[in-house]
């Protein structure tokens, strides 16, 4: 039975294959329906292709139908190569584009045919038209399923294959492939010329909506984006220091705060520190307040490089930097500060300006589940000018 059938459709094919204007018109208008398309966000191009697709299948068959537009998909990338796409890529999508072109058009259509659908198109009656209807709906689906295997198989992600848009331009133009099908074969030449106009015409008048579409959409993102990053960069200045890129007092206070909390809850061990460089207002009266923005940036970045990703490191106010020591004790954060200490005291301050050297003192306190913001704080400023009283350049931890 099945070779029976698959002669009735190759002797249908012949008989059709005979009439060169047939085969030569849904070749070119094959093509024509490729070309008129519109942008993808996922495949970079869908056309009206599954007019062409449709009709074929109910007018030549499914043989005849994939291998026509088959050779449509095969030529159709070839023109990428003058806008200086790859020839290994045109290939690829060539090769790609007409496989996939034969898969959708013979299995639905070898479906169709088997369910009892009429080949050629004739009449449609109720039973045909739920066929019709499944022929559509099954050139969807592979077709869906064949371009979800190729993204996967560019680590893309498969969800982004389906659009609700896309599916209802397909499935318009699948019924649209039916009427040009049954004018083909059931009514006059100028009648299906008029039809064929018509139906250029809508195909033409959607994808420039479509491409409208598209643009706005791409506007939109791109105007979404640069708000978005514009949102971000209000909210880093808001912040952060702009000379030293540290988080800003109003973001070392809400910092501190959580960790306070945090202290409450979980009874882990914290630990603040403040730093102020020694003798900063005589580096900005013997240089300049300019060699002082100089001084403060790189000390900003010698703390911030000398901690762990875990810590915290803001500039305070001034000359004056925050430092919080997440699950830390008071030694801990000691050893940390006295490391930082060095790295100042030791920096090569020479391409500032000559003879300079830039030394700066710690005070540390701890944060317990006792512990107050406020009250830490007070408790490293103290320390802090305990440091500045026994001469500087040190940490005082106790």
């Amino acid at each position: 039975m099945a070779a029976l059938a698959m002669s009735a459709w190759d002797a249908e094919f012949s008989v059709r294959a005979q009439d060169p204007g047939t085969v030569g018109f849904f070749f070119v208008f094959g093509l024509f329906a490729i070309s008129t398309g519109f942008p993808h966000p996922v495949f970079g191009h869908v056309s009206f292709d599954r007019v062409a697709q449709v009709a074929s299948i109910l007018v030549l068959g499914p043989v005849g139908a994939a291998l026509i537009n088959g050779l449509a998909s095969f030529l159709y990338p070839w023109h990428r190569l003058r806008l200086g796409v790859p020839l290994r890529s045109v290939v690829l999508a060539a090769i790609h584009n007409a496989g996939l072109m034969i898969v959708v058009i013979l299995g639905s259509g070898l479906l169709y045919q088997r369910l009892g659908g009429p080949l050629p198109l004739a009449v449609l009656d109720l039973s045909t038209i739920l066929l019709l209807f499944l022929l559509v709906v099954a050139m969807q689906v592979i077709n869906d399923l064949g371009m979800m295997l190729m993204v996967s198989l560019r680590n893309g992600d498969p969800g982004t294959v389906f659009s609700l848009f896309t599916a209802v331009v397909e499935f318009t133009s699948g019924a649209a492939g039916v009427v040009l099908a049954v004018a083909m074969t059931q009514h006059s030449m100028a009648y299906f010329a008029l039809l064929l106009f018509v139906l250029v015409t809508g195909m033409l008048v959607i994808m420039q909506y479509a491409r409208m579409r598209y643009q706005l959409e791409k506007l939109v993102e791109a105007r979404t984006a640069d708000l978005r990053l514009q949102a971000e960069e209000f909210e880093r200045q808001a912040t952060h220091d702009k000379l030293t890129r540290l988080p800003n007092r109003r973001h070392a206070d809400d910092y501190l705060q959580q960790q306070v909390n945090l202290a409450h809850r979980t009874a882990r061990p914290g630990a603040l520190a403040l730093a102020d460089i020694d003798h900063f207002k005589r580096v900005n009266d013997e240089h300049s307040h300019a060699v002082g923005d100089q001084v403060l940036a790189r000390v900003a970045r010698i703390l911030g490089e000398g901690c762990r990703n875990t810590d915290f490191v803001a500039r305070y106010g001034g000359e004056e930097f925050l430092l919080c020591f997440p699950d830390t004790d008071v030694s801990n954060a000691s050893e940390v500060c006295t490391e930082l200490r060095r790295s100042i005291e030791n920096a090569d301050w020479s391409d500032i300006a000559a003879n300079m050297e830039v030394t700066i003192s710690f005070g540390v306190a701890a944060i317990a589940s006792n512990s107050r913001r406020r009250t830490v704080l007070n408790e490293a400023d103290t320390r802090l000018y305990r440091a500045k009283r026994e001469g500087r350049n040190r940490v005082v931890a106790d």
